[in-house]
This record gives C-alpha cells, structure tokens and sequence, in this order.
C-alpha cells in the first residue's frame, strides 16, 4: 500500500461513523494525527465502538481531542447544518448503510444512503469558500454486487443478473446503493472530485494489505473462495485515497473494487 503524501494535514468528515466500517475510518485517521468530524446518532456508541477497536482509544487525549461529533441522523441535519460540518473539509465520506433487520430492511428511509450522497455534494458545492484548485474527495463506500454505471464490469452470469433483479426489486437497501453510485457517478462540479469504493464479500479482520481493481473479481456466488474484505482494510483504502495524492490521482471518478491482498495477484 503506498505511503501518506508528506506533510499532510486533513479534515475528513465521516458519516456512518459508528458503523461497521466507518468507525475504522475514524479511528484510523485519527491515529495518524488528522482532524475528524464524525455525524452519528450517538457520541458515546461511536467512542465506545473505536474502544472495541484498540482497547482505551477515547480515553487518550491524543486521539479524541481531534474528534468532533455531531449527535445527530444526517437526514435530520438542516441545509446551514450539513453545510457547516462539510466547510473546510478537505475529504467527506460515507460509509452509511441500512440495518440488516426487518426494520433496517424495509422502513423508511428507504433512499438513506442516496440521500444522504445527493445532500452532502449539495452541500459541499454549496460552500463557495472552497476554492475550485482543491476539490473535496467525496468517498462513497459501495459493494461488488453495485455494477458500474458508466460500464466497464464484465457481463454477469445468466444467473447472477436474475438474482440481482430480484435483489432490485425485493431488497431496498441493494437498489439504494445502486442509485447511490449512480448519482455520484454523474457528479459533476469543480468543487468535487469522487470516488466509490466497492468492498467484496466483508468480514471482520485484522488491518493488513489490500489491492485495488478496476471491476469485480469474482462471481456472486463464489462465497469467500473469490476473494474477501476485511471492513478494517476497508478502511485502510478510504484513508489512504484521502492521505495520497497519487493513489487518489490513480482512483478518483472510478469505482475500484477492493480485496484483502492475495500474494498471487496482481493489482490491476
């Protein structure tokens, strides 16, 4: 994985940050000496989430004092609110998802995820005091199951394309992560510069390596045999886009597919 462009001195804003993945993101950008803003329901659930990370992590000063946390559920923050926390963001990502309960399933809001994208742009290209030579990284986090909208994936088996029109129409939460791609796919503003990061298969894990590539490795039933990811290197790639310039350079307006490393593959 490639080292930190020097020097570098960020602000990221997270939401989702007390889920799964997002609370690596936070975690692991404040272990290495940035600034984070974080929107969750709960400031207590989100340092207790980074204390199940690295036992004690909100109790040092060095960590937290660079932590800023709104209470609150980003759809329920007005226009001048979300303004305000994407302001001076140098990074803004979402690593927001639906419960995988009957009520995360199938309750409003059934659009969380591409609301939430279409008012965090909105309000980054609503903040003129960002100036238009250094663009905020917007960072989506998606799934290998979410085709790329501008093309590029290979055509999907028979089988695959029917369980995946079955998912679009049965399971809410699969169609809002498609219209979430789609819509930053087709951002389109000086004051933007995107990304969506597409895990395979998640599971729970230890940091290690990753590697990066341009589509889907593997078939949706290939189960871990194709290739896994674990949500702390997940996390890995979200900070290292936002903390090297070059690996962004490489992966901005593209949405890389991530896996844990496999010594006998190639990234691509």
């Amino acid at each position: 994985n490639p080292p930190a462009t020097p020097n570098m001195t960020t602000t990221t804003l997270v939401v989702g940050a007390s889920g799964a993945t997002g609370r690596h993101v936070v975690l692991q950008l404040l272990q290495q000496n940035q600034n984070v803003r974080a929107i969750a329901r709960s400031k207590e659930r989100l340092l207790n989430s980074l204390d199940e990370i690295v036992p004690e992590s909100s109790s040092n000063s060095h960590i937290v004092s660079r932590l800023d946390v709104t209470e609150a559920s980003l759809l329920d923050l007005t226009q001048d609110e979300l303004e305000k926390a994407v302001r001076g963001c140098d990074a803004v990502v979402s690593c927001l998802g639906h419960n995988m309960t009957f009520k995360g399933l199938y309750t409003p809001p059934r659009r969380l995820v591409t609301d939430a994208a279409k008012r965090l742009c909105q309000a980054i290209e609503a903040t003129t005091d960002q100036a238009p030579e250094n663009p905020t990284k917007f960072i989506l986090m998606g799934s290998d199951g979410v085709a790329n909208p501008a093309g590029g994936d290979d055509k999907r088996r028979l089988s695959e394309r029917v369980v995946l029109t079955l998912l679009r129409h049965l399971l809410p939460p699969h169609k809002d992560n498609e219209l979430a791609a789609a819509y930053t796919s087709n951002v389109k503003s000086v004051q933007i510069e995107w990304t969506v990061v597409r895990p395979t298969d998640l599971i729970n894990g230890e940091m290690t390596k990753y590697e990066l590539f341009a589509k889907p490795q593997k078939g949706l039933f290939d189960g871990a045999k194709g290739g896994v990811t674990t949500r702390a290197n997940v996390a890995k790639c979200m900070v290292d886009l936002i903390m090297t310039d070059a690996l962004w350079n490489d992966w901005k307006f593209k949405m890389p597919v991530v896996h844990d490393f496999d010594g006998d593959v190639t990234c691509v």
